[in-house]
């Protein structure tokens, strides 16, 4: 099975439509409508209903457009870390500024006195972009806070630690020493889509405590973060019922890099070191 072949598959199964889905490729309608054909001949299955009017994955479309995008995601992504490996040895590491629970620096120092360390890159993104970034080939580790979309990584857990509320400092119930979910109207099931709505439009914790100053939000955040950044303005408390946060160390399982390897190894060091610390 050839990549074209998956990347016209992909292109019908999304438009559902083989005129748009040619005019997407750059090709005309019945060269790609023969693709298709030869490919559900090579499988074995059919893999589009067809009528004059409509055009439907069946089930073995669905499983197909499914394991395809993942497929070509990795070939594009193999491209990528090929490229970046010719320009020299070098680790691409994903991290969300803010977002690293005072790991990043101690993680890097040590995997530095490493033998056979190659240099670290730091690449700062938004809100749950690494793993997108590794599926994708533009990194090869991340620090990223669960829940993320593990599709295609390992990860290892180095952090878990309790989240706390955080108000504007003349928010009633900053004047509580302690709080509960239900004091801020939300319950287990919604503390991510509440946390999310924080985020939305805001590009990082800067903007989101900014936010939250003014009495525009109200959020959870790792206690790391209310230990290392104060604000004017803000209350940080803990609620006893929020569930925690964990920081992981995430990574393509493709990967058969000594280098990755030997910085996940540090990384589980440095925060087993920070946890017996403390």
């Amino acid at each position: 099975m050839e990549s074209r072949s998956l990347r016209y598959f992909v292109a019908v199964a999304e438009e559902l439509n083989f005129a748009r889905a040619a005019e997407r490729l750059g090709i005309s309608p019945p060269p790609l409508s023969r693709a298709i054909r030869r490919l559900e001949a090579e499988l074995g299955v059919t893999l589009f209903e067809r009528t004059t009017h409509q055009v439907t994955r069946t089930p073995a479309g669905d499983v197909l457009l499914t394991e395809a995008r993942v497929a070509l995601d990795a070939l594009e992504a193999a491209g990528r870390r090929a490229r970046r490996a010719a320009v020299g040895p070098k680790l691409v590491l994903a991290v969300k500024a803010d977002g690293d629970a005072g790991l990043l620096e101690p993680i890097l120092t040590r995997y530095a006195s490493e033998p056979g360390s190659v240099p670290v890159a730091v690449r700062l993104c938004g809100w749950q972009e690494q793993p997108g970034l590794l599926r994708g080939g533009e990194a090869d580790a991340s620090l990223v806070h669960a829940p993320f979309d593990g599709t295609g990584l390992d990860s290892e857990t180095l952090v878990v630690e309790p989240r706390v509320a955080v108000l504007a400092s003349d928010h009633p119930l900053a004047a509580r020493d302690r709080l509960e979910l239900a004091d801020l109207g939300w319950s287990s099931g919604t503390v991510e889509r509440h946390i999310d709505e924080a985020r939305r439009g805001r590009g990082d914790l800067a903007q989101v405590l900014a936010a939250v100053s003014l009495g525009e939000a109200v959020t959870l955040l790792p206690a790391s973060v209310a230990v290392r950044y104060p604000r004017p303005g803000i209350a940080y408390r803990p609620v006893s019922d929020a569930p925690p946060t964990e920081l992981a160390l995430a990574w393509p399982q493709e990967s058969r890099s000594t280098a990755t390897a030997a910085l996940v190894r540090v990384a589980a060091e440095v925060a087993e070191s920070a946890r017996d610390g403390a």
